[in-house]
This record gives C-alpha cells, structure tokens and sequence, in this order.
C-alpha cells in the first residue's frame, strides 16, 4: 500500500466505495445523493459543528456524555434520560467492540442475545448492523445533536451508514484510533482507510453538508504529555483538511495539573489554526474538547464526584467548546443512566459557576503553552523532515523511528520508549524523551522538574515514580508520593 498525504481522486474513492458498501447487507441502503438530501434536511439547532460553534463564539462550554446499548430502543430511552435529566447538550452515540473491529455477524449474534435476555450485550450501538431507518429513529428522537464515538482503525463502512444515518459529527483519525487501541493494524493501512472516511466527509462538505470531525485526544490516557498528543492531533486534522474536511474539534485528556491543561488547550488550540494556514487550509472551523480524567477513578462516588468537578473546572478556565464527562461509576464499569446523567448535572453546575472566568491569558499558562508548543515544534519539523514534505510518509517514518512515540500504547508500531512522571506540582515531564528530538534545553527541563519532585520526596528520579503516579488519583492523589497511600 502507497499512501500519499494527497485529496483522494473521485475515480479512486468510488471504485473504493464499492468495495467498502459491499462489506455487510445495510451498505446497499446508502444512496450518496438521498444521503446528502436527508442531512439538509436536520435543523441547524441539530448539526454538531453548527452548535459547537455557537457556543465558542459566546464562550460558553457545553458538555457532552458517553453512551451506547444494543437494542436501539433502548439506546434511544437513554439518550433521552440525558438528554433531559442530564441536561446534555450534546449526544453520543458509542460503537459496540465488535463493530469496532468490523465483526458484524457477532455483533448481530449480540442484538439476538440482548433482545433475548432484556438487557444489553454490547458494550454500544451496533450502526451498520442496524442500517440507515433505525439510525434515522435515533437520531431523529432527540432535540440535541448526535456524534458517533468508537474506536475503529478501519471505520469506512461505519463512517457511510453513520452520516447517512443522521449523525452529525464523527469521532476518530488513523493515528488516535489506531496506535492507542490496537496491536497489530499498521499505521500505513489506518491512515489509508481514514483518508476514505475524510474524503466522504468532504464531498459532503462540496455538497452542502458540514460534518463535524473529531480527532481522539486523550490517546491512551495515561500520563499522556501535551505535546504528543498535541502533536498527534494537528497531524490528524491537517490530514483531514487535506481530503476537503472544513469543520475539526481537537481535543486533550486532562492530566491534572490545572496550569498544564489549560495551556495544552490554549495551545493546541493556537498550534491548529496556525499549522493548519501553513499548509494552505484557511476556511478549516476549528473547536476544542476536554475530556475529563480519562484514568483510574476512586471507586467511592462522592470522590469520584470531585475527579469530575475538577475537570469540569478545568474545561470552563481553558474555555473548552465542549467538555466529555465521565461517571462516579467509573471504577465499578458500565455505569447506569441515573450515574450518568448525575455526572452531567455536577459538570453542569461547575461550568456554569466558572463561566465568566479565564485562565487562558494568565501569565503562568503562557509560560507553560510557550514550552508545550516549543516542544510540538520539535516533533513537527522533524516529522516533515522524514516525510519530505508528505504528511502521511511523515508520520509513518516518525512513528518508525520513535520522533513520535504514545505512551503506553499496546500497538507493535509504536518505540514505547517515552516515559512521563508528573513533577512536584503535578505536571507531566519526561523522564526518558526515548527518540524525540527535543533540544538540549527541554531535555535539560524537563530533568530539572524532575530532580526538584525527587529532592522534595528524598528519592532517585527513576521508573518507580510513573508507577506511584498511575495509580495515584485512584487512591486519592494527583502526584504518587511514596508511603502516602499509608494515609489513606
């Protein structure tokens, strides 16, 4: 497979598209032109990115759960629930695992089960197994607008039935769906299948339809720095400019430390706009997500309450579009419609409360999004470097040669040579950068952050610092001193 950071020609997307159709019976239900036709029909106060929008314009953070069951009419009662006691103001639609991994006959062997037993078997919605007229009932059941959140390296198919289907926004990229998730999908074969679904969303676009699309953030979620993820998520959006997408929310996954999360907001916010009119693209609408803390949570609910609030918190001072909230059900599993929406109202409150505050101009945020974005420059100068000019070889190289490099991540594709620890404040700092090419005075940073947390806590700077912080705001704390579990 060659692939090229080039628009996808029309000969090439359609003779593609009959293969992708061709993949499960519901493909045959997509006609492009009635597709088209059907979105204009959905009201303005029901499009994704129109809404999206509206409220950065007017600095308002609107927030935004996760949710999908099997039997759609059950997942329809849902989304009402938070809609109207959780007062969500915009609405997910989850992708069951087996449809993530294109396995359509075990997730219709999973909707049999579920309607059997009365309670759902999937961990999600089942889109492509359902088709267009049972996408159109959901998406049409509610007054808010609807996003399809998965997990899918090759989502082609998913990607057709789902705006076909009434949903306006589309969550994923080759890159965030891949790397974090997956072990074996090559990067080259992602990045060639999310071309395809960017191309869609850009004759969409040439059609009259804007489709919001929305690159995964947090990655792995697990002490990510904000420049990789930062990084990760401009690549992703001018890949997705590149194939005609107009409409981009970039995200980040909280981390903690109040300071770095605002300033990997605000920079990766700035870092978009300005990448992004490097390469030409100048009518790109860019918006932003916090997702709130995407690691371990107390299994205790009133504590888990107070994780939320904090990223809730964090959200309104960045000035995030939107924010994705989480449950105090996060440490027992899938959590009840009641857990849900009650993490909705307490986000609501905190957002609300913080809504005339600003902490994107305070002078230690600047200081901070000045290193973050010293840093991303680092990666993408060299990751253009690599791929001599081309994005897509690029990124492809960088991820071969450990310049880009997730934490964490279960894929064989990826160095896993970069090691974070959160510093004496709580912030997350390198301790072994692996094979991104940072320069002597980050290295030199970053290390120093990392001596001053070891001289505070009188022990070495070395590995046993990531694992106290891995599980530390699970045990109640940000920064994972030793023996202060003992307290607990």
């Amino acid at each position: 497979m060659k692939i090229r950071n080039k628009k996808l020609s029309l000969d090439d997307f359609f003779a593609e598209r009959k293969e992708v159709l061709s993949q499960w019976p519901t493909g045959k239900e997509v006609d492009f032109d009635e597709a088209v036709a059907y979105q204009k029909s959905i009201p303005d106060v029901k499009r994704f990115g129109t809404k999206l929008q509206s409220a950065t314009a007017e600095g308002v953070t609107l927030i935004q759960p996760r949710a999908g069951v099997a039997l759609y009419d059950e997942h329809i009662k849902l989304l009402q629930y938070l809609e109207d006691e959780g007062e969500a103001d915009l609405l997910p639609t989850t992708i069951d695992s087996y449809t993530r991994l294109n396995r359509y006959a075990e997730a219709e062997v999973g909707i049999n089960r579920s309607k059997e037993s009365g309670r759902s078997m999937l961990n999600g919605f089942p889109v492509v197994n359902y088709g267009l007229e049972i996408c159109r009932m959901v998406t049409s059941s509610v007054k808010s607008p609807v996003q399809v959140r998965h997990g899918t390296p090759d989502a082609r198919l998913l990607t057709e039935l789902s705006i076909a289907g009434g949903f306006t926004s589309y969550e994923g990229g080759g890159i965030s769906y891949n790397i974090p998730y997956s072990k074996n999908y090559s990067l080259e074969s992602t990045l060639a299948h999310w071309q395809y679904t960017d191309r869609l969303v850009g004759l969409y676009e040439e059609a009259g339809v804007s489709i919001n699309r929305e690159p995964f953030g947090p990655l792995t979620g697990t002490l990510i720095p904000a420049c990789i993820s930062n990084s990760v998520a401009v690549i992703e959006a001018l890949m997705a400019a590149e194939q005609g997408v107009k409409d981009i929310t970039v995200g980040y996954g909280q981390c903690g430390n109040l300071i770095q999360d605002v300033a990997a907001l605000s920079s990766l916010r700035e870092a978009t706009k300005e990448y992004l009119a490097v390469y030409g693209f100048h009518d790109v609408r860019i918006t932003t997500v916090f997702h709130q803390w995407m690691g371990g949570f107390p299994q205790d609910e009133s504590k888990a309450f107070g994780v939320i609030s904090w990223g809730a918190a964090t959200a309104a001072l960045a000035k995030a579009s939107k924010v994705i909230v989480k449950t105090p059900h996060e440490a027992a599993g899938v959590p009840t419609k009641e857990a849900n929406a009650a993490g909705l109202r307490a986000t609501r409150q905190v957002i609300s409360m913080l809504r005339d505050q600003d902490f994107t101009q305070i002078p230690a945020v600047l200081q901070e999004s000045e290193i973050i974005k010293a840093e991303m420059k680092c990666i993408l100068s060299h990751v253009e470097k690599l791929g001599k000019g081309d994005l897509a070889l690029g990124c492809i190289a960088a991820f071969e040669a450990g310049v880009l490099d997730i934490p964490f991540a279960p894929s064989r594709f990826n160095a896993g040579k970069v090691m974070p620890a959160r510093d004496n404040q709580g912030a997350i700092r390198i301790l072994d950068a692996g094979n991104i090419p940072f320069t002597k005075e980050l290295h030199d940073f970053h290390r120093s952050k990392l001596e001053e947390r070891g001289k505070f806590e009188n022990r070495p700077v070395n590995f046993q610092m990531v694992i106290d912080d891995v599980y530390a705001i699970g045990k109640g704390f940000l920064v994972g001193r030793p023996r202060q579990h003992d307290n607990t």
